[in-house]
This record gives C-alpha cells, structure tokens and sequence, in this order.
C-alpha cells in the first residue's frame, strides 16, 4: 500500500476544478424498513430547550431504546437521544444524514441545533439530518463513579504534571479515579465505549426504516463514523470524515492524546503571528513587536502561574500555569477564538488584574461528564500499565513540546483501569466500498495532519482527502474555508469526489 504523503495532496479544488475533477459515488437509496428488524418506530416530538442554542425550526427529538449489552438483545435496556431535522425539500431527499459530534463527550442533538439550518442550507436539502447523544452524553443514560470534584476539574482530568515535572500526584489521582469507576462505576459505565456506540447507531438506522445512512463525523465522532462504516459497510452510503486521528487499534485514544503534543507546537505560530501583527494595538491585544517573542512570553508566563496562580474572577478558582496550558489547547481550535487567549494572557500579566477563565474551566465538571470522558478511551483498548515508564516520557515530551508540559503522554485512569473482558478496537482497513471523503486543516491541534494520514493510508482506494491550508479544528461548516466547504457539500449532494487526493488554499 502507497504511504500517503503531502506530496500526493497536489490538486487544488476551486469551484472550476471541482466540477471536472470528481468521481461519483453511490446512487440514490432506498428507504424501506430492513427485514426482520426488531426496531422499533420512533415517537418524535418537540426537543427540550438547549441553553445557549437557538434549535431550527421543526427540529424534533425522540428516545431510541437499545440494549445495554447488545450481545444480549433481550436483556436490561437504556435510552438513548435521539434528534432529527427534516429535509425543507421534500422533492430533493435522497437519503439521511447522520451528524456525529466530537469528543468523546460532546453531544449530537446539540450539534444538529447548531449546525442543522447551515448543512440543510449546504447540502441543498437532499437529505434529513438526524443526530444522537451517545451514551453517558446529554438526554441519553447517564452514569457516573463518584469522582471526587477536586478530580473533576478539567485540569485534572487532563494530567499535567507538578511544576518540577513530577506525576506523582498524577499517578495517585489516576488510581483514585480508576478505583471509584471499578467499585461504583457499574455495567453501565463499562458500556461507554466507540464500539456500543456504533451498535447503536446502527439501531437508529434501523428505527429510521432506512437501508443506509450518510455520515458526517467531525473530530472523535469521524473516528466512529469510519469505526461504523468498518463494522457495518453496506450500510453506510456516503461518509464524510472531518478532522479525523491516527486510527491505530493498538492506541486509538491514548494515541490520539500524545499526537497533541506535536499538533500544539506545529499551530502555535498561527497564533503567534496573529498576536505580534500591529493590527492588534488597536484593540489592545498585541502580545509582541515580533512572532518568535510570543512563544517565550507564554512559556515565562505559565511558570511564573505555577509559582503563583493569579486570582481569577471565580472565587476559589485561580488562574494556574495549568489552566493557561489548558486555555491554549482550546484557543488553538479556531482563529476566531485568538482574542479570548490574547485577552487572558494580558489580564494575567496586569498587576490588579482578574483573569476571566474560559467557561469550560470555570469550575468541576458534573460527575456524570467527567466519567463519560475517561470511560469511552479508557474502555475502548487497554493502555500501558502504571508501570510502563510514564514519568520517563513525560520528561522527554516537556523537553520537546514545552507548551503542553508533558501533559499528553502522562499517566491517566486508563493505566489502572478493570474490564470485564479485553477490549478490542476495530482496525480500520480498505476492504469496503469506496464512498469516503476526508477533509483535514494542515495544522490542527487536536486531530494533527500526521494521524489523519495514517487515517488515509489505512483506507487506501476507498478514500480521498481534501487537506485544507491552514490551521484549526473542523474545517467542514467550521473554519470558513470556501474550497472545502465546496468540496463536502458536493460530495453529499452529488457523491462526486475529487479524482485524487485535493489540496484547498486558504
């Protein structure tokens, strides 16, 4: 098999080109129910208000009820959100779309409140949206261990380690957490991972009567799209794959983590040079005369935060050299997000200054949220054991990445984890049909470049991928590029996919 490299990404796809440079893939579907489903139909009515969300019009959610262990159709049973959007043009259907968000932990009914209107508008009405939360995600069932909430805090959940580069402490809040899941967790818990996941979908596909489904993942939810459309590949019809990780059956989840380190130093200069360019004196956000300074003003500023953690506009909650850590992870995402961190950063280097944190930071995650977000990695394949040598890599990975400090390849719940039976992540290969299109930013610091390569390179002829050139995160409906939002939509509409790997200017 072929090594996919830049080098192959030589096709640029505009408008013009995209029209005599794609392939056509999969015709319309039918939509009656499969034989012999035990589905039930779906009992759709209004959704519940979303905070901050204003939902389209018509949006409609109901509750999918699947098995708890599907290797035991008969048994205990749980909910599961559902949502959909119907099509505006009827005349126009061709199938159902399925939206799947990130994560693990970010919710599908919230994503179809969000982005419905904008893709109903972009894939020209051809198809219903519908959308699910996960388990342990939203309005689906919920669980949690008992985690302490000093061990909730997304600075937490995430293992920096101490100033001096110990994980000590880590390493003790790892057990902890792995203990209170094993003792208090439950069958429940144990059942959040990607494959019950794509079971799942794969009964809403069924309760939806459709014989397939298109998907769109963004971010985790593209790995568990290509997860489904590896389990299941006759029924998927079009799957669109929006900044996806290094697939590899042996890491998935503790791979995707340490891939951030590289992802964070590769994005940073976007930053950088948006924060040294004169343009941001006007609006008081310029951070230094030159690009090269803003690395070394951040790094000095996170240590002196370790040293003493500034007092924050949340009582109880300083800013910490973690919590700026943190805050640029999230910030490197979008260049929309820029001033927030420029903000950050210039209260924090102000005397009388009180740093507003960014909301996922403002306090401890609920229970229930910081279990979801353990669980699903941690279940999904076993990761090294405590013993393995964490705090040597920890130590090479600040010496190389200082602006994550070693926090992506530390010890986590994962290393102390039980399961009740090994797990086994799906290996993604080329045996399916060829009805895949990725979309990828150059340099994203959170799915990096080289993970969704060997994404592609796993795929082989049943993919083709569009690399975006530019930085961030969810580029499809996502960071305002032309080329590529062309490139998706079409496929969805048409199923015409570029003859060969594309490249989209910014």
């Amino acid at each position: 098999m072929t090594t996919w490299t830049r080098k192959a990404l030589l096709l640029t796809v505009s408008a013009a080109a995209a029209a005599g440079t794609l392939a056509a893939v999969g015709a319309p579907v039918a939509h009656s129910r499969p034989a012999g489903s035990a589905a039930a139909p779906l009992d759709w009515g209004p959704c519940a208000p979303l905070p901050g969300v204003t939902a389209p019009a018509g949006q409609q959610c109901a509750t999918l009820r699947v098995p708890l262990d599907h290797r035991v159709p008969g048994g205990r049973t749980v909910d599961v959100a559902v949502s959909r959007l119907r099509t505006d043009r009827p005349e126009a259907r061709r199938g159902t779309l399925l939206a799947l968000a990130g994560g693990p932990g970010g919710s599908g009914v919230q994503r179809l409140a969000q982005k419905g209107e904008a893709l109903r508008t972009a894939t020209e009405g051809a198809y219903d949206l519908v959308s699910l939360d996960p388990r342990g995600v939203g309005g689906s069932i919920r669980a949690g261990c008992g985690i302490p909430e000093a061990d909730r805090h997304l600075v937490t959940l995430r293992s920096y380690p101490a100033p001096d580069g110990s994980i000590t402490r880590n390493t003790e809040r790892a057990r902890r957490t792995a203990g209170a899941c094993a003792r208090d967790g439950g069958p429940v818990v144990r059942s959040f991972s990607t494959r019950n996941q794509v079971r799942d979908i794969d009964r809403l596909r069924a309760a939806l009567g459709e014989r397939k489904l298109s998907v769109w993942g963004h971010s985790y939810g593209s790995y568990a799209g290509a997860v489904y459309a590896q389990e299941y590949p006759r029924r998927v019809d079009r799957l669109v794959l929006d900044s996806v990780g290094d697939p590899d059956p042996a890491r998935v989840g503790y791979g995707w983590l340490a891939n951030t380190a590289p992802a964070v130093a590769l994005r940073f200069p976007d930053f950088a040079a948006w924060a040294a360019d004169p343009a941001r004196d006007a609006e008081g956000l310029r951070l230094a005369r030159r690009a090269e300074d803003v690395k070394p003003l951040f790094l000095a500023l996170a240590r002196a935060l370790d040293r003493d953690p500034k007092e924050s506009e949340i009582p109880g909650v300083p800013l910490t050299g973690d919590r700026l850590r943190q805050a640029l992870q999230g910030t490197l995402q979008s260049d929309r997000a820029f001033p927030s961190l420029a903000r950050l950063i210039r209260s924090a280097q102000e005397p009388a200054g009180r740093p507003a944190l960014p909301p996922e930071q403002a306090g401890a995650l609920p229970d229930e949220d910081a279990t979801l977000t353990m669980a699903v990695v941690c279940n999904d394949v076993r990761w090294p054991g405590p013993d393995s040598g964490y705090a040597r890599r920890v130590a090479a990975d600040r010496a190389r990445y200082p602006l994550t400090a070693g926090m992506p390849v530390n010890i986590a719940p994962c290393a102390f984890w039980t399961y009740d039976e090994e797990p086994e992540a799906t290996r993604i290969t080329d045996d399916g049909p060829s009805n895949v299109l990725m979309i990828q930013s150059l340099r994203d610091p959170a799915t990096p470049y080289a993970g969704a390569l060997k994404m592609r390179e796993a795929l082989g002829g049943r993919a083709r991928m569009v690399t975006v050139e530019r930085g961030g995160h969810g580029m499809y409906l996502g960071n305002g590029n032309a080329c590529g939002d062309r490139a998706v939509s079409d496929f969805l509409v048409t199923g015409r996919r570029p003859v060969r790997d594309a490249h989209c200017p910014n």
